[in-house]
């Protein structure tokens, strides 16, 4: 797991933990931390040389191998999708619809669409790691369309789901802003920041 050691994640993740935060600020500042997280999650591409010419001189410059693909968990993935195209224009996109069953806090699957995932970087934007259930759900279904090279992206992580993730998917890199202390009774992070999904659509 890489948790994103920068003091401009911190401010803007203690904007998105305020419960004061309103829906645009808190779209805008989601975004915002969303390129932080996506080019870590990027850090470790493979490049290929590619000669250019700048206006001055012929030089060597360097291209990412291979594209990316960027898979929206439904609904809170929503709010870090803007950041991957801003960073990545040509980057595909994927979608995985599940909701949690709010009494076991399982994922329970309602729509999936993928482009082509085996040459890719497949970034699964997963906001919000509590119980692993619906990150690991997520990873299965990338897997089972050809997904070889997998990192998630997450806002913040509860130790549970970063267990989870590890047991179940060794293989996945998770990139958070946090670490969170724990999950609550009701399967939430804390101190978190709520519903990411609700926060970011003015839902209750």
């Amino acid at each position: 797991m890489t948790i994103l050691e920068h003091p401009l994640a911190a401010d803007l993740l203690t904007i998105l933990r305020d419960k004061e935060t309103e829906p645009p600020e808190f779209r805008q500042i989601a975004e915002r931390l969303g390129y932080l997280l996506v080019a870590e999650a990027l850090s470790d591409m493979a490049t290929t040389d590619v000669d250019i010419e700048t206006p001055l001189e012929a030089t060597t410059g360097t291209q990412m191998r291979r594209p990316v693909v960027a898979v929206a968990v439904l609904r809170a993935g929503l709010g870090l999708l803007h950041s991957v195209l801003t960073l990545v224009p040509d980057a595909a996109i994927g979608f995985a619809g599940v909701q949690r069953n709010e009494e076991t806090a399982e994922p329970m699957e309602y729509y999936t669409k993928f482009p082509e995932l085996s040459a890719a970087r497949v970034l699964i934007l997963e906001p919000m790691l509590a119980t692993g259930g619906s990150l690991s759900w997520a990873i299965d279904k990338v897997k089972e369309n050809g997904a070889l090279d997998i990192v998630a992206v997450c806002v913040v992580a509860a130790p549970q789901g970063v267990e989870a993730i590890e047991t179940s998917h060794p293989d996945v890199r998770v990139v958070a802003a946090s670490l969170d202390r724990e999950l609550n009774p009701n399967f939430y992070i804390a101190p978190g920041l709520g519903d990411m999904g609700d926060r970011l659509f003015g839902t209750l």
